[in-house]
């Protein structure tokens, strides 16, 4: 066989350069990008059938993402028999499960315990923001590990979960199949996180990145509303234009790239002349009373917003806690390495422990908790001792998450933490782990295969789901 090496770089249509190169050797054989092409789409397709078999429930899941990183001490693994540097100065609750115990700061979410199952032992052993926040949403380590202020691209650009699911699961509506907001994850100094994106599956697969503040009063998407100026006849005088211009695109027609346009087009037109998909977004439509239930902080309204989303068909929403440039430099989000007690307390749980608890119940009133999956996770946890400034500082080798709905069983604990929370004790569970339980809930055999930029096959997980908790 013919072939030609070449740069890895992929075209906007997600073809790289080699496989152009390849197909014009393959035209003097009869073939050509055309016949590439429908085989790779006929490839697709089998690979979407095959690995869409039914093995989980859920048909969304909503993933509650805390960056910087809460003490598993303080939250959801309490250590009251520690020693005080360890422990800290809240204790444990009783919850609706005899036995289990959260964190004193998790009123809330103690009343739904028999709801959640929490992983007490995962592990990254990576202590760095972006590396290990890398790793929590792709299930692939970062290379290297402890890397922090890392950039996304290769050889770490393997696929967000998300963009997996958007890439294997059908979309069930006018909306896009996942969407992340209120932002990106970024450090300090700008730099955004490697994972957030489709990676080397192409933008075809990216999540639609929602930058929105939807507990201001006036919170609009302006994406996904017309101006007031454009009519129902302006639009379609707009669409009939645009299928005009791309019908004397006689050029890029050969290369496939409008039908991609095509598709993504059709999907912007129906969006937008979709009132169900458009009202999805108008969160003012939500009672004052549903508002204030899961709080009117920007976390708070965007897990609100998470939850419209999927109830009108979007397969997976990430909500990242909300980063304001008031947030302190020295203690930003959940990063806390000065003053934890007193910003857990004030800012941090509350906040987090209300829009999680009305998730869950709200969720179930609606009869949407069977079929949604909820997981509410960082990319660390902290050290067991405070530092000097009253803080906790990063740490990757224990920590715990929490998870609930579809296809989950309530009222568990799996894996333990030793005496002081430090490293684990029984039960660890590893991030790949924890994306192989995600895609098996969703329906999709973490043993599917993806192909990278060379076309090699690559499984969506090399984790195992934790039957432990699975319903």
């Amino acid at each position: 066989m013919l072939r030609i090496l070449g740069s890895r770089a992929r075209l906007c249509d997600g073809i790289t350069r080699r496989e152009m190169l390849r197909a014009g050797g393959l035209s003097a054989l009869g073939l050509g990008l055309p016949t590439l092409l429908q085989a790779r789409q006929v490839h697709a397709a089998e690979t979407s059938a095959e690995t869409a078999v039914a093995r989980g429930k859920a048909k969304s899941c909503i993933v509650l993402f805390l960056m910087g990183g809460p003490p598993q001490q303080s939250t959801w693994d309490p250590k009251p028999d520690a020693p005080t540097e360890i422990r800290g100065e809240f204790g444990p609750i009783s919850t609706s499960v005899p036995g289990m115990q959260f964190c004193e700061l998790l009123p809330r979410s103690s009343l739904l315990a028999d709801r959640l199952a929490v992983l007490r032992a995962m592990s990254s052993g990576d202590n760095a923001h972006s590396s290990s926040g890398y790793y929590m949403m792709t299930g692939q380590p970062h290379a290297p590990m402890n890397f922090e202020n890392a950039n996304p691209g290769f050889p770490n650009d393997f696929p967000h979960l998300g963009a997996i699911v958007r890439k294997l699961l059908p979309s069930r509506g006018n909306l896009p199949a996942t969407v992340r907001l209120p932002h990106r994850i970024f450090n300090t100094d700008g730099s955004v996180w490697p994972g957030q994106d489709s990676g080397f599956l192409g933008r075809s697969s990216d999540l639609w990145l929602l930058n929105c503040q939807p507990a201001d009063r006036d919170f609009r998407v302006n994406e996904f509303a017309l101006n007031v100026d454009v009519t129902d006849q302006r639009m379609a005088e707009r669409r009939t234009l645009l299928e005009q211009v791309n019908q004397q695109l006689d050029v890029a027609q050969r290369t496939g790239v409008p039908g991609n346009y095509g598709r993504l087009t059709e999907q912007a037109f129906n969006l937008l002349n979709s009132t169900a998909s458009r009202q999805a977004f108008q969160i003012d439509r939500e009672s004052e009373a549903m508002r204030d239930r899961y709080g009117r902080t920007q976390f708070g309204q965007s897990v609100l917003l998470g939850r419209r989303l999927v109830e009108a068909g979007v397969n997976l929403v990430q909500v990242n806690w909300y980063r304001s440039p008031e947030e302190p430099p020295d203690a930003p989000c959940w990063d806390s390495h000065a003053r934890e007690a007193q910003r857990l307390k004030t800012v941090l749980c509350p906040p987090a422990d209300q829009a999680l608890s009305a998730l869950v119940s709200d969720l179930d009133e609606r009869g949407m908790l069977d079929e949604t999956l909820v997981v509410c996770m960082a990319e660390f946890g902290r050290t067991p001792r405070f530092n000097p400034a009253g803080g906790r500082d990063h740490w990757g080798h224990v920590y715990s998450v929490a998870l609930a709905g579809g296809g989950i069983r309530g009222g568990t604990v799996f894996g333990a933490s030793d005496a002081i929370g430090a490293y684990p004790k029984d039960g660890k569970v590893q991030p790949q782990d924890l994306t192989a339980t995600i895609f098996h809930c969703l329906g999709l055999d973490p043993q599917s295969e993806i192909h990278d930029t060379l076309g090699r096959p690559i499984p969506i997980s090399r984790g195992e789901p934790i039957r432990q908790i699975l319903a």
